[in-house]
């Protein structure tokens, strides 16, 4: 007969196994999403203190039968001149006093060729910066806009806000729409679009921010693994060189406290130091320093570096980290008052969720260190992790990879990642719990022990 012991050790050898499985599962690369053809074009406006960017995507036939110009990779270069000006000859904003902006195209550059049924399809883009005149609401203003369409009359023109601090609009991603040019059929003409953005907010800004700041740990797997690989092995006494036996809960606990706050000082240090100054740091090396500080982690949670000084560690690799936090304030080309607001909002929301994620994370940690199988366990998701960090340190380096592409999709898994901790800690739990009791309960003889001396009836 099975006994509850021998079920719960089936059970959990088949949860530890799935936790074992998903990291494993998230390393394998994401299907790529397909791209398809606009039959329009498409202006993505970034609203900023002082100025609105336009980014123009626009079907490179209809473009070439609306202006003549000729736009391939080829000619290009050579056409870059008259590109931008038809492109500022067509685009018209005002003030609601009826004054005119400033109009300057910078970038022109090509899509990739996507093959449809009718042949090869692809968008110039083009940026552009719109500046109003002194005293004019970058809020409120009539976008006077008719680039291809005042020649093909069925063409169609989507017009949306990409980014808006002020609005709470900020992660770059969707857009929300402000209206559509077109013809119109009974007059013929091409009405301006008329944008109003409404007042906007500090409060907005800062709300918007602290959300960001949480999705961006939760999205952020380099970040993310870098803590719980210095964590993994805060339950363990290092010995010999090895990994070798445990310590107390409260010391562990403590070793989970310190290395938590010297990773968010050192982050939360670099990124206000780097966003306050201002600094224009290369992203290439930051990046490459975080995938190493992740393979350090990793090749520490198998075989002790740095035992005792994980804190240490932590802190100063945290550096890093924050410089890395601030590359997303940097492109928002905010205000003094809104990049201290931003700053705080940012800042917040990492270490909400980061605390969160630690709360979540921690009795898996602690319960999973006192099994017979915690070593296949860490070694697991060391050697997962170790894959995960060479990848991207590969990748940063310009050398890229499959595996690079397929740990940054991990980012939308961290929810399962931790449920399947969770699950095989409390399941986990559970058979220590009751292989305790069992041990605890006294075996009742039997008859045949009870007087040897005696006959049985």
């Amino acid at each position: 007969m099975t006994g509850p012991r021998n079920w719960l050790t089936t059970a959990l050898r088949w949860v530890a196994g799935i936790a074992i499985a998903v990291p494993a599962a998230l390393l394998v690369g994401a299907s790529p999403a397909a791209a398809h053809p606009m039959p329009h074009s498409v202006v993505q406006l970034d609203v900023y203190a002082h100025s609105v960017s336009a980014r123009l995507e626009l079907p490179v036939d209809e473009f070439t039968r609306a202006g003549g110009i000729d736009v391939s990779e080829k000619t290009l270069a050579a056409r870059t001149g008259a590109i931008r000006a038809y492109l500022v000859a067509h685009i018209h904003p005002t003030a609601t006093d009826g004054r005119t902006w400033q109009v300057a195209v910078g970038r022109l550059t090509l899509s990739r060729a996507v093959q449809t049924g009718t042949g090869e399809y692809r968008e110039l883009i083009a940026q552009a910066v719109l500046t109003p005149p002194a005293g004019a609401d970058v809020r409120h203003f009539t976008f006077g806009y008719d680039v291809i369409v005042h020649q093909v009359v069925t063409h169609t023109v989507l017009v949306a806000v990409r980014q808006d601090w002020a609005a709470g609009q900020v992660d770059g991603e969707g857009g929300t729409q402000v209206g559509t040019i077109r013809v119109d059929t009974r007059t013929m003409k091409i009405p301006a679009l008329k944008v109003d953005l409404g007042a906007g907010s500090a409060w907005r800004g800062f709300v918007a921010m602290l959300r960001l700041g949480g999705d961006h740990i939760l999205a952020g797997t380099d970040h993310l693994l870098f803590l719980l690989i210095l964590l993994l092995p805060a339950p363990l006494a290092a010995a010999g060189g090895r990994w070798n036996g445990l310590v107390g809960a409260r010391k562990a606990l403590a070793r989970v406290g310190l290395i938590t706050l010297a990773f968010t000082a050192g982050h939360s240090a670099a990124l206000a130091a780097t966003a306050l100054g201002r600094l224009d740091l290369p992203a290439r090396p930051v990046e490459a320093f975080i995938a190493a500080s992740i393979l350090v982690g990793a090749i520490h949670a198998v075989r002790p570096l740095f035992p005792g000084r994980e804190a240490l560690v932590a802190g100063i690799f945290g550096l890093g980290h924050g410089m890395a936090f601030s590359f997303v304030l940097a492109e928002m080309r905010l205000t003094t008052g809104q990049l201290a607001t931003s700053l705080l909002g940012f800042n917040l929301g990492i270490e909400l969720v980061q605390l969160l994620l630690v709360c979540l994370a921690l009795p898996s940690l602690l319960v999973l260190a006192r099994l017979r199988i915690q070593p296949a366990l860490r070694l697991t998701g060391a050697v997962l992790t170790g894959i995960a960090a060479a990848g991207w340190l590969a990748d940063r380096l310009g050398l890229a990879n499959p595996v690079a592409r397929a740990a940054d999709s991990a980012g939308t898994h961290t929810t399962l990642l931790l449920t399947a901790l969770a699950a095989t800690a409390a399941a986990a739990a559970a058979w220590t719990l009751l292989t305790r009791r069992a041990v605890q309960q006294p075996v009742a003889p039997s008859i045949r022990s009870v007087d040897h001396r005696r006959p049985v009836l």
